[in-house]
């Protein structure tokens, strides 16, 4: 029987619709309770917490991340920046909110450089130079102002509460300070911090910051002048000037949040909804899956699997090197390196049973420590969903804290390529695209994520530094299986980046018959002496309402995945 024009006509304008209509002529079941997912259990419930006090998953989520930066310094806080992906459930809006730092005005291509051009050891890394403009306080204060329901004053509560009464120092920030403990203790205010007695604190040990509850108190009555103009600015702008850097009152007068439109990605019937430039995660995870969309490759076997993966993966990881940057400063051919047709051409040189070497891939440019970073995600009983990724880059930024601030900075300088072909910190390499210039926000790997399909929405991310994208893809692919919030967060992880030319496996989950395998076709292959990630999941099932938290096992009893509407409160 043949459709009437009308009911065609109506059944298009209904599978066009926004999020808010999960199934064809029915309502989605809003989520039975709230479900949060973070790498503390300080930070997970400082969000439950605000819920219960009137707060949407917006409100939550700046809990959290205020939590996050006390609690779990090593990872993110107010001294770095992050991205928001949002979906807001009175309309349905999505919107990728860009709190990325920027380089200061300051900046130039060369100032990693010495006299022969060659980059300058850690100069990207350890001290006050290597820090970029922080986007974390203004992106809190966006959140709050534009998508929040109560004041910055309740959703910065138990973070303040927590800095005041102190807190048990975890045994991932423990095993992180070895790291970095050398650095940190050249600057005053992390020694301040971060040591007693001349050694480092250790997993156990109660912590306080009354000097990160000022700030946060400053930012609370204030907004964004709080940290972006008066006292706390000229702090900060003298205390990083007189370590050697090279930020300005002005730098901190001119940072602004940007929104941008998230990048939608269709594969296997299910929508993609992720991180756009200056992320360069959604353009990655679109060529990857546009790569694969050319295979069954979910009935595939393992080994044949993974071969076709790891060969999407050094396509799309190239391209990262070559083309992509802070699209406010450089062109970039996104809807060209989107397409179908693109993405065939890459598959085209991709041999079932061999792979392919980097090196005969075309060249980048002129060939062109342990990463952390943190995720959280959220949603409410209303149906509004936040995913946040946030870092100050790797393991305790740039190990400086200006006295009496309370926060680490971020080295988020490295990031940018400091010069063309040299890896950064992550193994990465760039060209011009990702040069630094003043103003300009360096490439990033941090990838938000929704994906939606099969009456299903999930939000989930991760830190990881150059292996985000691949994490959130596998993650992805599993979602895609059918598989739950847990499920997800546990799943075995490989990583291949184009640059260095081998694919790391995580221990323990491929046989010695399957690494050969691997190695048979060429692959060069190292199974690494940890895992990686932190992955955080929240998963509602909008046909029943039924909600799900998982968050990610290999840092055991740190992490915490919840579902509810009431806190433990802990740390009361």
């Amino acid at each position: 029987m043949k459709l009437r024009p009308l009911l065609v006509l109506f059944l298009g304008l209904l599978l066009a619709a926004p999020l808010t209509h999960a199934r064809q002529g029915s309502e989605p079941v809003l989520p039975r309770q709230a479900a949060i997912a973070t790498a503390n259990a300080y930070a997970t419930d400082a969000g439950l917490e605000v819920l219960a006090n009137g707060g949407n998953a917006f409100d939550a989520a700046i809990a959290v991340s205020a939590m996050l930066g006390l609690v779990e310094p090593e990872s993110s806080g107010i001294g770095g920046g992050g991205f928001m992906l949002l979906r807001r459930a009175q309309d349905g809006r999505e919107v990728f909110v860009d709190a990325r730092e920027r380089a200061p005005l300051a900046a130039t291509r060369d100032m990693y450089r010495d006299e022969e051009g060659k980059v300058r050891p850690r100069s990207t890394i350890d001290g006050a130079l290597a820090a970029a403009i922080p986007g974390t306080p203004a992106g809190l204060v966006h959140l709050s102002e534009h998508y929040g329901r109560v004041p910055l004053s309740v959703s910065l509560a138990p973070a303040i509460r927590l800095a005041r009464k102190g807190w048990v120092l975890s045994e991932k920030t423990a095993q992180m300070l070895p790291w970095r403990s050398e650095v940190l203790a050249r600057s005053s205010g992390a020694r301040e911090l971060f040591f007693r007695g001349g050694e480092p604190v250790k997993a156990g040990d109660t912590l306080k910051n009354p000097d990160y509850a000022r700030t946060l108190e400053r930012i609370a009555r204030h907004g964004r002048d709080g940290f972006y103009a008066g006292p706390l600015a000229q702090r900060l702008v003298d205390g990083v000037q007189k370590a050697g850097g090279i930020w300005s009152l002005e730098d901190l007068a001119q940072y602004q949040v940007i929104e941008r439109e998230p990048l939608r990605i269709e594969h296997r019937g299910y929508t993609l909804v992720t991180a756009p430039l200056p992320s360069s995660g959604g353009i990655a995870l679109g060529q990857m899956l546009n790569i694969l969309s050319g295979y069954n490759y979910p009935a595939m076997a393992p080994v044949d699997r993974m071969h076709l993966v790891v060969e999407a993966m050094r396509r799309a990881y190239r391209d990262r090197a070559q083309f992509l940057g802070d699209p406010d400063f450089v062109e970039v051919p996104v809807q060209r390196m989107l397409s179908l047709d693109y993405a065939a051409g890459l598959r085209a040189s991709i041999h079932p049973g061999r792979a392919m070497p980097s090196e005969l891939l075309p060249p980048v440019g002129q060939q062109d420590a342990r990463p952390d970073t943190t995720h959280f995600s959220i949603v409410d009983v209303e149906g509004n969903l936040i995913a946040v990724t946030q870092t100050v880059n790797l393991t305790f930024g740039n190990a400086f804290v200006v006295p009496g601030t309370g926060f680490v900075l971020n080295n988020e300088m490295d990031d940018f390529a400091a010069a063309p072909g040299v890896p950064n910190a992550f193994g990465l390499i760039g060209d011009a695209a990702n040069a630094v210039e003043p103003g300009k926000r360096p490439l990033s790997s941090m990838s938000p994520t929704f994906l939606r399909g099969g009456d299903r929405i999930a939000a989930l991310g991760t830190p990881g530094g150059s292996r985000i994208i691949t994490m959130v893809m596998l993650g992805l692919m599993e979602l895609m299986d059918g598989k739950g919030a847990q499920e997800t967060a546990d799943r075995p992880r490989y990583h291949h980046q184009f640059v260095p030319d081998v694919i790391t496996l995580e221990p323990g989950w491929l046989d010695e018959a399957q690494i050969q395998q691997l190695r048979d076709r060429g692959h060069e292959v190292r199974v690494a002496d940890s895992t990686w990630g932190n992955m955080q999941v929240v998963l509602w099932d909008q046909r029943s309402g039924e909600v799900q938290a998982g968050s990610d096992r290999r840092w055991k009893s740190v992490g915490k995945a919840a579902t509810g509407d009431e806190p433990a409160l802990i740390y009361r």
